[in-house]
C-alpha cells in the first residue's frame, strides 16, 4: 500500500537538496529555520491573499540578506517553510519527482532570502539537476 510522504519524509528531501546547493548558500542557510508544514497558517493566508491554502508550496519569512543588520529585538529567526500538502498535489499533477519539486520550492524560498533574480534562481535549478 503507498502512503503519502510525511512531514519528516519531505524534511529529509528538503535537507538533501540544501546539502546540493553551493556552499555560499548552505553557509548563509546556516541561521535560517527549515520548516515543514502541511498547509500555511490563517495568518498567511490573509496576508498572502489567497484564495485557498493549496495555492502556496513555499514562504520565505524574513528579511533577505542585503538587508540584514541590526536586527531589531525581539525578531523571530528568518524561516523557509515549505508546504507538504500543496506539494503533494503538485506532484501528483505532474510528471516531475517528489523529490525535483521539494528542490524547486527550496530553490525559489533559498532565492528570497539571497535577494536573487527568478533567472539567477533557475540557473541554481539547473546546476543542481545536471
Amino acid at each position: 500500500m503507498m502512503h503519502a510522504p510525511s512531514l519528516a519524509e519531505i524534511e529529509t528531501l528538503a535537507q538533501a537538496a540544501v546539502e546540493r546547493l553551493p556552499e555560499i548558500f548552505r553557509r548563509h542557510l546556516a541561521s535560517v529555520v527549515l520548516r515543514v508544514e502541511d498547509f500555511p497558517d490563517e495568518e498567511v493566508i490573509a496576508a498572502m491573499e489567497l484564495e485557498s491554502e493549496w495555492e502556496l508550496l513555499g514562504l520565505y519569512q524574513g528579511r533577505h540578506i542585503g538587508l540584514k543588520g541590526d536586527e531589531p529585538t525581539g525578531a523571530l529567526p528568518d524561516m523557509i517553510f515549505l508546504y507538504r500538502r500543496p506539494m503533494l498535489e503538485e506532484w501528483c499533477e505532474s510528471d516531475d519527482s517528489l523529490e525535483a519539486i521539494v528542490t524547486h520550492v527550496l530553490v525559489h524560498e533559498v532565492g528570497h532570502h539571497m535577494g536573487l533574480s527568478d533567472a539567477q534562481m533557475e540557473a541554481i535549478e539547473a546546476q543542481l539537476e545536471g
